[in-house]
């Protein structure tokens, strides 16, 4: 596909916030000769950012989301998209319809179940028939989460030490919040105050499963955590709460699970967490982080359901596309630690850390070479609306590596 198509890979939304740190970070990057090209609604501003970044042999292409018809010329022309336009609620489905029916790969950077929910409903089958792996979730939310799972599962098959059994990420980090990702937020919110059956969809663990009778019969399991840490290994001190992602990463790792043909075990379980450290004052601090996040969802759906509340928010969050500044970007870190236990009793932790701010230096990491993944490693095996440890597990944990991030698995005594 590479060969007959003009581009190996567009990046659209490249004047945006996150769109445009990602092409600077492709431009060093991609292979020779690689084939990019930027999209999005403005010549000028697209020529703006090509002249900024230093790529004047990119390709530019003029085409907005109310405008199917551009959006299926930009398909057709590429081997893969990544796109960085959102929320993916309101401007997302036009590219993934066009990729669908293109067999163009795609990448994006959804935490959205809601438009995942209705991109599988609606283009999962068209992908599969044409070939397209149309990948969600690219970036800090969900590749650490997906890829540390994925590679514990390999771990435990080449150790052949039994299924995986009950597994927590512990998530620590520094860095900011855009405008983008609140934007996000507070689609799905207005969208469930205009149609309470979607909130089913948010609050299900499987409510992304490609097939809910085949998922484990492991009870109830809920994305709210407050504990001691030692109850997730007993090597661990402190606490852990809430992970404010923690809801929508285990969406996507619960999905790869069932995309992989349910091969992580019958027993398998997963939740998220974020340390709060070893101080007197860290169960507080677990605590609140943990009632923050059950009520920042609560107060933000009531507030989007009116145009008061709407206009409240507008004048106290960041506006789309802000984002951290250069200084936060580079004082940024992660670091996700992934505890698990398999049913012959084997214990194993996989870490998955890197420098930068999560959201956005990381994040353009990790879409960059999901990117680059779709374009250039792929072999024709799955492909539908996948996750990108299903679509791209192997190719992208080794390339995430060569980027500099930490990928490793190990046995605990």
């Amino acid at each position: 596909m590479t060969d007959a198509r003009e581009f190996d890979l567009i990046v659209f939304g490249a004047t945006g916030f996150v769109g445009k740190l990602t092409a600077q970070y492709l431009l060093g990057a991609a292979p020779a000769g690689a084939r990019i090209a930027l999209a999005g609604r403005s010549e000028k501003k697209l020529t703006a950012v090509r002249d900024e970044i230093g790529a004047p042999d990119w390709g530019l292409v003029v085409a907005d989301t109310t405008d199917q018809d551009s959006m299926d010329a930009l398909a057709a022309r590429t081997t893969a998209v990544i796109t960085t336009v959102g929320p993916y609620l309101r401007y997302g489905m036009p590219m993934v319809a066009a990729c669908a029916k293109a067999g163009t790969h795609y990448a994006d950077l959804t935490g959205e179940p809601l438009f995942i929910r209705e991109a599988i409903d609606t283009y999962h089958d068209e992908a599969a028939r044409t070939g397209a792996k149309i990948v969600n979730s690219c970036g800090y939310d969900s590749v650490p989460s997906d890829l540390s799972v994925y590679q514990l599962y390999r771990r435990t098959v080449a150790d052949n030490t039994g299924e995986l059994g009950d597994t927590t990420l512990i998530a620590t980090l520094r860095g900011g919040v855009s405008g983008g990702t609140i934007d996000s937020g507070r689609a799905m919110m207005e969208a469930v105050a205009e149609d309470k059956s979607k909130g089913a969809i948010l609050r299900h663990p499987y409510s992304l499963s490609p097939d809910k009778s085949m998922d484990p019969d492991v009870g109830r399991q809920s994305d709210i955590a407050f504990q001691r840490a030692r109850d997730i290994d007993p090597s661990l001190d402190g606490w852990v709460g809430t992970f404010v992602m923690a809801a929508h990463n285990g969406k996507i790792v619960r999905r790869s699970n069932g995309l992989l043909g349910w091969v992580y075990g019958k027993n398998f379980r997963y939740r998220e967490t974020m340390g709060t450290g070893s101080s007197r004052l860290a169960p507080l601090a677990a605590a609140g982080i943990s009632g923050g996040v059950v009520a920042g969802m609560a107060a933000g759906g009531l507030l989007s359901r009116f145009s008061a509340g709407r206009a409240l928010l507008d004048r106290i969050l960041p506006a789309p596309g802000t984002g951290p500044s250069e200084k936060t970007r580079e004082s940024g870190w992660f670091r996700m630690r992934t505890y698990t236990r398999t049913s012959s009793g084997a214990r194993y932790l996989a870490t998955f850390a890197g420098l930068g701010d999560p959201g956005y230096k990381a994040t353009a990491v990790m879409l960059g070479e999901s990117g680059l993944a779709l374009a250039f490693d792929q072999k024709p095996e799955l492909a539908g609306v996948l996750t990108p440890a299903a679509a791209m597990g192997g190719p992208l944990t080794e390339r995430l590596r060569a980027a500099g991030m930490t990928i490793d698995v190990e046995p605990l005594e």
